[in-house]
């Protein structure tokens, strides 16, 4: 199998196969995703980079960021990725190789990665998280993947969940405003220059100089070393989490929800308020049913997920 996985910063490209239960990388190159040329320049690349590693194009698995239509092949002017204007992949790549050529929403590819191979396996009911530089949700329902009437089920991070908060997916306090990567850095900023404008210190912003530097990493870097401000930025985000799962939990009844990035990496920071909410909010046999989860995939699952798009 080859998979490419498109990103608005990189694009990857693996070659893969399955055994006993389990799926593998046997070789991936990355390349820069670059916004000088066109769509077709990069996809040109990608597959000669793919040819390099392999002669058999019989399954190509393609994730990328949506919106897209998965049943034409078509990516559809993701905001990560300007100039990707109704790009024909399937024209492209069928007529090329000749084979089966699926393509998936990395959040949709993830939850399938996850639910085959990863932390979901086993369930008929399962929720994906991305929790990265934004927030999106794959769906798995009575043990099929359920993308919706025109491919958009799952745009989680779009739900309000307060009048105000850090914008994401255009809508402050948006799902994903406050628990991305991106939201959890813009909480850090609007704490460090409501304190610093007061003279009072910040653990992971020592200046008004250092604003642009704060990122969900440097928050979490001063939380792991015992700075109470960096906890309760977490916190915070932590206590939105839950706010947004009860209301897949409660409308989606899922067994599992595995959610990955930041949560993979900072779980202990953002469980606590997480559960908190939850048992506030949430429906106490639906809670009770579901078990939430960090991702297991790791820093592969991006390329776990594009070989899993094709064996869909």
């Amino acid at each position: 199998m080859i998979g490419f996985d498109i990103g608005g910063t990189k694009c990857a490209v693996c070659a893969g196969y399955e055994r006993d239960g389990g799926i593998y990388v046997s070789d991936k190159r990355v390349i820069p995703t670059r916004h000088d040329v066109s769509p077709y320049e990069i996809l040109d690349e990608m597959c000669r980079l793919a040819e390099e590693m392999t002669d058999d194009f019989s399954r190509i698995g393609i994730s990328c960021g949506g919106p897209l239509d998965s049943a034409k092949g078509v990516i559809m002017s993701p905001p990560n990725l300007p100039g990707w204007d109704n790009v024909d992949v399937f024209g492209y790549l069928k007529p090329r190789y000749g084979g089966t050529v699926n393509l998936q929403n990395d959040a949709n590819a993830c939850a399938v990665a996850e639910w085959k191979f990863g932390a979901g396996r086993g369930t008929k009911n399962m929720i994906f998280l991305t929790f990265g530089t934004g927030l999106g949700a794959g769906l798995v329902l009575n043990g099929a993947l359920y993308t919706g009437a025109c491919d958009m089920a799952g745009e989680a991070g779009h739900i309000r969940l307060a009048k105000t908060g850090p914008v994401g997916y255009g809508k402050a306090g948006s799902f994903e405003g406050f628990c991305s990567g991106n939201g959890i850095a813009a909480l850090g900023r609007s704490y460090a220059m409501d304190k610093l404008n007061k003279n009072q210190a910040v653990s992971f912003c020592p200046s008004p100089g250092e604003l642009d530097k704060i990122s969900a990493k440097s928050i979490a870097d001063a939380a792991d070393e015992g700075f109470e401000d960096a906890k309760e930025i977490y916190r915070k985000s932590g206590e939105m989490l839950g706010y947004g799962l009860a209301v897949l939990i409660d409308i989606l009844n899922p067994e599992r929800i595995v959610i990955g990035s930041v949560f993979q990496r900072s779980e202990m920071l953002l469980r606590g308020a997480m559960e908190e909410t939850l048992a506030r909010e949430c429906l106490s046999y639906s809670l009770e049913a579901c078990k939430i989860v960090p991702a297991a995939l790791g820093d592969g699952l991006g390329d776990i997920a594009a070989l899993s798009v094709a064996l869909l």
